[in-house]
């Protein structure tokens, strides 16, 4: 598996419509997350205050979050920090932290290697990481990757979940005698991508039904799932609507939608050793089920990220 396909849905998630209504949800949260600094222009490209660790993140819901649970989580070490909330795509955050503007930012590995490198190999969480390390400019690093991950999946709706008997254990082998009586749904070059159908067909040998055209994992293919206009869609992995709609993500375990594990990027001359320990302890401790769950937090029931982060942090006994 390259990182050719993957980057092709970077988790900046700047694409269509799904694009337009994250980056409104990002403005809203701007006034609710009591992290931001006061009304800092995050694109300020002022090398961080010494002894300052300056936290940033992309414009969508989840960094947001991951952002205020990094900078909490070092804020308990009794380390300074301030943020940038909001910045914007990779290709605005990753110059800033090279310049020093930014210390710490919530990443994707597998999204940044396909950014940096896109036809680097992906064939381990840890693979992943030592790659992207090597392509990442000499001033940044990477620290551990979490065993949480946002990425693609095809997950089913409640009633066809029930009617199959599929359950959180299934996995994508489990529906090649199913896939023939499914529709599926997805963005257009789904359809045509091999990570995509053409995988799913050639990895788990699954021939749907049919396919239907929406969008990117945004409010299309969520209504479809949810109306059973679809039985089956490419939705991320810590999409809310699974949570509220009672989706089943199917397993992947030969990883044919590569990795996608949250992962800090760091300044390496701005972070503390103290300050890494923390973040890797953030890690250590978050997965795909727990980011599920915070993200619900913030995007379904409203509450505020700060407070979503400072919760849970307090609940794995790193406040």
């Amino acid at each position: 598996m390259t990182s050719t396909a993957r980057s092709s849905r970077s988790r900046t998630r700047h694409t269509g419509a799904a694009a337009v209504a994250l980056t409104a949800a990002a403005a809203l949260l701007v006034g609710c997350s009591s992290g931001d600094d006061g009304g800092d222009n995050p694109l300020d490209g002022e090398k961080a205050e010494a002894g300052t660790v300056v936290v940033g993140s992309n414009n969508f819901a989840e960094s947001t979050l991951l952002a205020d649970i990094y900078g909490e989580a070092l804020k308990a070490k009794g380390i300074e920090v301030s943020y940038k909330h909001n910045i914007g795509s990779r290709e605005t955050t990753y110059g800033l932290m090279k310049n020093g503007s930014v210390t710490v930012l919530p990443e994707y590995n597998g999204s940044l290697l396909a950014y940096l490198d896109a036809d680097a190999e992906q064939t381990s969480a840890e693979a992943v990481n030592t790659a992207a390390k090597a392509a990442l400019d000499k001033s940044l690093t990477l620290l551990d990757p979490s065993p949480a991950e946002d990425k693609d999946s095809v997950s089913v709706n409640a009633a066809t979940a029930k009617k199959y008997k599929l359950t959180s254990d299934s996995t994508l082998a489990d529906l090649k005698d199913i896939a023939p009586e499914l529709v599926i749904g997805g963005s257009p070059e789904f359809q045509t991508r091999q990570q995509g159908l053409k995988g799913l067909e050639s990895e788990y040998g699954l021939k749907f039904k049919s396919f239907k055209a929406l969008d990117a994992g945004g409010p299309l293919t969520q209504a479809a799932l949810t109306k059973n206009t679809v039985q089956a869609a490419d939705i991320f992995t810590t999409d809310p609507t699974i949570v509220k709609e009672k989706f089943v993500v199917l397993k992947d375990p030969d990883n044919f939608f590569g990795f996608a594990n949250v992962t800090p990027l760091v300044n390496k001359e701005g972070l503390s050793e103290e300050g890494v320990a923390a973040l890797n302890a953030v890690s250590a401790a978050l997965d795909t089920e727990t980011l599920l769950d915070l993200d619900a937090q913030v995007q379904l029931e409203k509450k505020d990220p700060l407070d979503v982060a400072k919760s849970w942090l307090a609940s794995v006994n790193l406040d």
